[in-house]
């Protein structure tokens, strides 16, 4: 308590030297929660504010990150005001140094981050959240943009905790925003060319550095894609009716209204087209309604494809309304089609920043391609680029609307190639360029070969690979569970129990060991095993600090047994056991280990020896310390809990299977019997 006394004095020193030596020492300090109490009940932290908001240079730098600290520690909140915000806010904007940026951009990530209401607001009352930082903003409009900007900075910390502060910024307008107020912040933050910056991070080689943050990013769009789809689109809504006259308008219906079957001189009287919708495309004269399954992000992929090009677009309708209603490609119907199969390629329903094993997955380098989808970011283009695809597919196959479907399996197949398959590093230009030049003929081969695999792996290796992977997890289940039994301890006898067999009578009496009892138990660090020897064994079970013996698994070479179940006559006509036929006649298990550091003089010993007394404790032990060094199980009990595992779990996952569970493309119609005798049958799998 006197060096933090002595430090906190320190803190007001007159020398600048002193001030900035003791906020370095104290920037690593402050992370240690008992010393952060501690430093705050000696009125430190008013001190350390008072640095953050007069201090330059390194001593400004090392102010702000221990008070970013202490809020990690969700701590100081007391200190937390506009006057502090406003300052940070202003550095951001005005501050070039790399070191004092960080710090201050950490400071908001947490003040954005904090729950809106919190018992450890302290005697601040305003708001936290994106709202607390508004005013601040207000007086320097340049924060978003210097924001993204430093995205593209050459220091990977800066680029991750601007990312972080961004992700903040999103989450919180999104999930708090009572005057919806987000879609404005996010188009923002658009047009600042946030989705160009981190497309660009997320195709980099310093992926390792910004993983989390960038996989945050990936996951929050993932967010407003089904925010944006959520919303139902509603003619009552401004916005919306603004959107589809608009559309209305980009198809210059005063040139178009005529079909191809309707005179060239009929009388042009401004009256109500009763095609009016089904021109774009649409089956009926309510978009609206059919904007139901992908709601408002249906509807702005489609204005976004007609904003980008509304010449092509036109062009696109003048074409298609020269046709007979049969063969017209419906644009509209097609665009909400391409919505919807984009929507399930990336898997927008699946938030991955929630999900704990692609956090595991983000531990290996190896796994960043399967984790991170940079092309989600370019969903317009991609939408844009698939829609175009579907009508030039529908013009190479001549198509009928009794085709829709056929076509749409043909684009799912497309999008599934190309950008499905697409890696990590592929150019969005290059996704357009193959929808756009991908071959009908070569698709079809495609679409058969995916088929003709879809099959072969739905009943074959689906299956084998299913039980291979639920073996894996069942394995570590019960490597969980048989190191609980050692981390719970257990009793075992010093010596071996004396026993008597009599024809199939097996008589133990384990209470007259000769050598008293022995306790074990795992350590809570799974890294050394305590035990201790007792005359008896107690009512109670004996905890950690009451065994002073312990061995250090970090020594422990080989562990052995000779587990021997009681030998039982199973051709014998008796059918009952005594009760000792459950216990073990003879089992020992011993552990070796070096107990010399030195490996010139080091030689192998026993460490200590355990003598089971039932085939339950024997197996839990002997593989729970196997398993603990990281070597496969042996004994029959562990191997049968396993498979059992892993049969549950093969049962439950079948019972969530469908036929069309496993196919990209729609199973294929079975063969009608029409004009064939029961003689006749059709070989549907070779």
């Amino acid at each position: 308590m006197d060096n933090i006394s002595e430090l906190i004095e320190r803190l007001s020193n007159d020398e600048d030297a002193v001030k900035k030596m003791a906020v370095f020492k104290l920037q690593s300090n402050i992370g240690d929660p008992s010393f952060a109490e501690i430093f705050i009940a000696q009125g430190g932290l008013a001190k350390l504010r008072k640095l953050a908001l007069t201090a330059s240079g390194n001593t400004l730098a090392y102010s702000l990150t221990s008070f970013s600290r202490l809020l990690e520690l969700d701590k100081g909140w007391d200190f937390v005001n506009s006057e502090l915000i406003s300052r940070v806010v202003e550095l951001i904007v005005t501050h070039p140094l790399v070191n004092i940026l960080r710090g201050a951009m950490s400071i908001l990530v947490s003040i954005v981050s904090h729950p809106h209401t919190s018992s450890t607001r302290g005697s601040y009352s305003g708001p936290f959240g994106f709202r607390a930082l508004k005013p601040a903003i207000s007086m320097h409009p340049q924060f978003l943009e210097m924001l993204v900007s430093r995205l593209s900075s050459a220091d990977h910390a800066l680029c991750a905790n601007s990312l972080q502060l961004i992700n903040s910024l999103m989450r919180d307008a999104i999930t708090n925003d009572m005057d919806n107020e987000w879609p404005r912040f996010i188009k923002r933050l658009q047009d600042l060319g946030v989705i160009k910056a981190v497309f660009i991070l997320m195709q980099s080689s310093a992926l390792q550095d910004l993983a989390h943050p960038l996989l945050e990013f990936q996951a929050l769009t993932k967010v407003l894609l089904r925010r944006w789809r959520d919303v139902k689109v509603d003619l009552e809504v401004k916005e919306h009716r603004i959107a589809l006259k608009g559309l209305h308008l980009a198809s210059a219906p005063e040139r178009s209204d005529l079909g191809a079957d309707q005179k060239a001189d009929s009388p042009a009287k401004k009256k109500h087209n009763p095609e009016k919708w089904r021109r774009l495309g649409f089956e009926t004269e309510s978009p609206a309604w059919e904007f139901g399954e992908v709601g408002f992000l249906g509807m702005m992929d489609l204005t976004d494809f007609v904003r980008k090009d509304e010449d092509g677009f036109r062009k696109v309708l003048l074409e298609q309304n020269a046709k007979a209603m049969e063969y017209r490609c419906p644009v509209a119907r097609a665009s909400i089609t391409v919505t919807s199969i984009l929507y399930h390629q990336f898997r927008v329903d699946k938030s991955e920043i929630d999900d704990i094993k692609t956090y595991q997955v983000l531990e290996s380098r190896t796994n960043y391609e399967r984790a991170f989808r940079p092309l989600l970011l370019q969903w317009s283009r991609l939408h844009t680029g698939a829609l175009l695809a579907f009508i030039r597919l529908w013009r190479e196959t001549g198509a009928s609307l009794e085709d829709y479907e056929k076509v749409t399996e043909l684009l799912r197949v497309l999008i599934y190639h190309v950008i499905g398959q697409a890696p990590r590093t592929k150019e969005v230009q290059e996704v357009e360029e193959e929808l756009a030049l991908f071959e009908y003929l070569r698709l079809r081969d495609l679409q058969m070969e995916i088929l003709e695999n879809t099959y072969e792996s739905a009943w074959g290796n689906h299956l084998k690979h299913v039980r291979e992977e639920l073996k894996t997890e069942a394995l570590q289940f019960v490597k969980e569970q048989r190191i609980r039994c050692l981390l719970h301890g257990a009793w075992f006898p010093v010596s071996a129990p004396r026993t008597e067999t009599s024809g199939l009578k097996i008589q133990m009496d384990n209470k007259k060991s000769t050598g008293g009892w022995r306790y074990v138990r795992l350590s809570h660090n799974r890294r050394y095993l305590h035990y201790c020897d007792y005359e008896n064994e107690t009512v109670y079970e004996p905890k950690l600090e009451e065994l002073p013996e312990k061995i250090d698994l970090s020594i422990v070479s080989s562990v052995v047994s000779n587990v021997v179940p009681a030998s039982i006559d199973s051709n014998s006509s008796h059918g009952t056991l005594t009760q000792g036929a459950s216990k073990l006649a003879s089992t020992k298990i011993t552990i070796h280990g070096y107990t010399d550091s030195n490996p010139q003089r080091a030689k192998e010993s026993v460490l200590l020896a355990l003598h089971p007394q039932t085939h339950s404790v024997a197996s839990e032990w002997l593989d729970g310390l196997l398993m603990l060094l990281n070597q496969q199980p042996i004994t029959s009990e562990t191997s049968k809990l396993i498979n059992v595992v892993t049969n549950y779990g093969l049962k439950i996952r079948l019972l969530n299977v469908r036929y069309t569970d496993d196919f990209h493309t729609n199973p294929p119609d079975l063969p009608s019997r029409d004009g064939v005798d029961d003689d006749y049958y059709y070989s549907l799998f070779v």
